[in-house]
């Protein structure tokens, strides 16, 4: 039989510095990632340390809604 496949979602990490900060005026916009994540074995907010383009640095991004 197959799984459903509601167990899996897509979700969107944005970073954290550039929204609190506002957008700096010289960057163009926000760095956003899209990944999957397992509902039941993460059932609260996604975050992960991802590259920021805009920021030029490591950032923490965390997970927003669609």
């Amino acid at each position: 039989m197959a799984k459903s496949k509601d167990v899996r979602i897509r979700v969107i990490l944005e970073c954290t510095n550039c929204v609190r900060n506002g957008v700096n005026k010289e960057s163009s916009g926000i760095s956003r990632y899209i990944t999957q994540k397992n509902r039941h074995n993460t059932p609260s907010r996604l975050e992960l340390r991802k590259f920021c383009r805009y920021c030029h640095k490591h950032r923490i991004h965390g997970e927003i809604k669609k």
